[in-house]
């Protein structure tokens, strides 16, 4: 996949999953298009992560979302019970990057289709 064409997927996937928690507000939007300039970079000095990006963003951005707002995605699996915590991305570094609830061992959603998971 070319370098362009990697970056506006896992712009667009990381959005997606913004719109469907409501949370893709103009300065949240920002850290998206921070953490894809970023990668970017990293990516121009290893293209052979290029697989690895969608996942990498995600990872990025909820980071930066936690340093300012809190724990995102929450999971949706667990909320029910009152045990508030985010999704995970797993695989950490790899190819086809999901949502998971690491508490309860389940693959939630791939990486761009939360807006598929029943809250």
């Amino acid at each position: 996949m070319e370098l362009e064409q990697a970056l506006h997927a896992a712009r667009a996937l990381v959005l997606a999953d913004l719109a469907a928690g409501d949370v893709a507000e103009a300065d949240v939007v920002s850290l998206v298009e921070d953490a894809v300039a970023q990668r970017r970079w990293w990516v121009e000095q290893w293209p052979e992560g290029v697989e690895f990006l969608v996942g990498l963003v995600a990872q990025d951005v909820q980071d930066a979302l936690l340093d300012r707002y809190g724990r995102w995605p929450l999971c949706p699996v667990c909320t029910e019970s009152g045990d508030l915590h985010a999704l995970e991305v797993e695989p950490e570094l790899g190819p086809d990057p999901h949502w998971a609830c690491t508490k309860q061992a389940v693959l939630v959603a791939p990486v761009g289709s939360l807006s598929s998971v029943r809250r």
